[in-house]
Parts: structure tokens; C-alpha cells; sequence
């Protein structure tokens, strides 16, 4: 399989990439960064540009990529395998049936935070354990934009998915090289290269996910507004907490609420 590097909206996102690590500081000199495909468009085409960026870089550091097998039934991963190692890029095939585990525990509602939350502690875990200090996902703008409203309409908080993130725990450094790209982008790109997928069938086979109410709630948007997704990432990167309400101290004495 032929992969066209060189096709303009490749090399547009290529430099979205380097864009981003400057701006948040993602990769650096010396890192050995894992890199964990799910066997989709998103991570897949993050693993072919970031492994253009380092051959071209200049500084060193080195890349592998790392899939969870979580034993999905019709999960065929020989294909999509064979697509890696035609990168030379070495490849981790990590084995844990989590699905198991997911269809046992949820009998009702969406399996994605489950799935997602055994997942992220399998890959942090092997992460740590064979020496990567920096981890990198597949997650677009798209996906930070949409994480935003989540939080923003059923959790009350203003929270996203920040570009460089370090685990709870220290152990772990998170990194989203594609923070800037529009998942439309590599929706086209994934069609033009014709690499391999591997589908979900666990979360695709669960409709009315809140998730998805939010990304036709953004296309909806954009009809009216075309410059949304980088007008809304521009946002995220300029926040002001001093003109965002405050709560004082519980400590102050201040005016009983109820008595006004």
C-alpha cells in the first residue's frame, strides 16, 4: 500500500502537527513517544504524519505504536497490522479482554466512559512500564470541542481536552498533536489513502450517545457559522477566569442568600 505523503491536505495537517507541538509544547528533543492507534482513521493518520515529522525534525526522538486488543467479537487486527509494519514503525499488540468486563458491568446506557477509563489505565500502565515518557492520541478539534459542550451541558464545569495534559499520578504525559485538525480533514484524507480500519462494534452498536448530540449540535452551528471550530479552539487557548463567576471562600462572611 501506497501512502501519498505528499498530497496537499496530508501536508496540511502535517504542519497543523508541528503547529500544534510548538504552540503547547508536545514534542521534544530525546522523547519516546507512544503512540496508541485504535485501528481508526483519527490515530492512524496521526501515526503516519508524526512518523514524517521525525524523520524530518531536527532533533531526535523516536516513535512506536501500541493497539488494545480488547477482544471485541470480529475484531481482525492482520490487516491493519501489516499497514504498520509497512511503516517500519515497531508495533504493540496488547491483549486484555476489557470487553468482557464492559458488557457485564453496563446493562444499560453507553459503554464508552467504562471502556474508555480500562483502556487509558492499560496503556498508561504499559506506557510507564516500558519507558515512554510522552503518550500521543488521535483526538481532533472536533473532539475538544465537543468534550467542551459535554462538560459544559451535563456536568457543569468548563472542562476540555487540553493538548498536553499530565496524569493524576505524575507518571504520565498525554499529548493531542491534532488539537487544530477538523475531523473533516481526515475524514478526506482517510479516503483518499484507503488504509485499513478496524470499526468499533462496541460503541457503534449503541445509538442516542450524548456525544453525538453535540457534534450535530456544532454542524448545525457551522451552517450559520463557518469559522466555529477555530473561532471555539481560540477560545479554549484564551480563557479569562476573571470574567467568569467566582465562588467566594466558605470561609468569608458574606450575605445569607436566603435571606435576600
Amino acid at each position: 500500500m501506497k501512502i501519498n505523503l505528499e498530497h496537499k491536505l496530508a501536508q496540511h495537517i502535517r504542519r497543523e502537527i508541528t503547529r500544534a507541538s510548538a504552540d503547547f509544547g508536545l514534542i521534544e528533543k530525546n522523547d519516546k513517544i507512544l503512540v496508541c492507534v485504535s485501528g481508526g482513521k483519527d490515530s492512524s493518520i496521526l501515526l503516519v504524519l508524526l512518523n514524517e515529522i521525525r524523520k524530518k525534525a531536527g532533533f531526535p526522538f523516536t516513535i512506536e505504536a501500541a493497539i488494545l486488543d480488547q477482544k471485541q467479537p470480529g475484531f481482525r487486527i492482520d490487516e491493519f497490522k501489516a499497514f504498520i509494519d509497512s511503516l517500519e514503525i515497531k508495533f504493540h499488540v496488547i491483549e486484555k479482554d476489557t470487553f468482557s468486563i464492559v458488557t457485564d458491568k453496563i446493562k444499560e446506557g453507553t459503554y464508552c466512559s467504562l471502556c474508555s477509563r480500562l483502556r487509558r489505565a492499560i496503556l498508561y500502565d504499559f506506557a510507564y512500564s516500558n519507558g515512554f515518557n510522552k503518550m500521543a492520541l488521535g483526538h481532533h478539534r472536533d473532539d475538544l470541542i465537543e468534550t467542551t459542550l459535554l462538560n459544559l451541558f451535563y456536568s457543569g464545569n468548563i472542562a476540555s481536552m487540553p493538548p498536553r495534559l499530565v496524569s493524576d499520578d505524575k507518571r504520565n504525559i498525554v499529548i493531542r498533536p491534532l488539537a487544530y485538525v477538523p475531523e473533516k480533514h481526515l475524514i478526506e484524507l482517510s479516503e483518499v489513502w484507503q488504509f485499513p480500519i478496524i470499526p468499533c462494534n462496541l460503541c457503534g452498536s449503541q445509538e442516542g450517545m450524548k456525544r453525538k448530540r453535540m457534534k450535530k449540535l456544532v454542524s448545525d452551528l457551522e451552517m450559520e457559522i463557518p469559522n466555529l471550530g477555530a473561532t471555539f479552539m481560540t477560545a479554549l487557548c484564551n480563557v479569562k477566569p476573571s470574567q467568569l463567576p467566582q465562588i467566594k471562600n466558605a470561609s468569608q462572611q458574606t450575605l445569607d442568600a436566603d435571606l435576600i
